[in-house]
């Protein structure tokens, strides 16, 4: 991992929301039980939205900034998006943390 993608995913995590987002999608069975379709494909962004508490439009700011981040990957299915944490950048991301500092 190099150091531009360290300080993007950084940047993503200063922001408390974004932390919450990524730590909703970390038991996304336990989060969100009222979703109703298969938790495989991630979280759908309308659930994402509800348990925000925040406008669309900052949801999806939110979401895309971490998913720039690579911290998240997203699906299209039909005319919903569902978005799921990229646990092998995370790892990454967390083991080059823990042998620099």
């Amino acid at each position: 991992m190099n150091n531009q993608e360290v300080d993007t995913i950084i940047k993503a995590l200063a922001n408390p929301a974004r932390r919450d987002i990524l730590s909703w999608l970390k038991n996304p069975e336990v989060e969100f039980p009222e979703q109703t379709s298969s938790y495989a494909d991630g979280v759908c962004v309308g659930q994402i939205y509800l348990r925000a508490g925040l406008s669309q439009s900052t949801v999806s700011a939110h979401l895309a900034t971490l998913q720039r981040a690579g911290l998240l990957t997203s699906k299209r299915l039909g005319q919903w998006v569902y978005y799921q944490r990229n646990e092998a950048v995370i790892d990454e991301f967390t083991a080059h943390i823990k042998q620099a500092l």
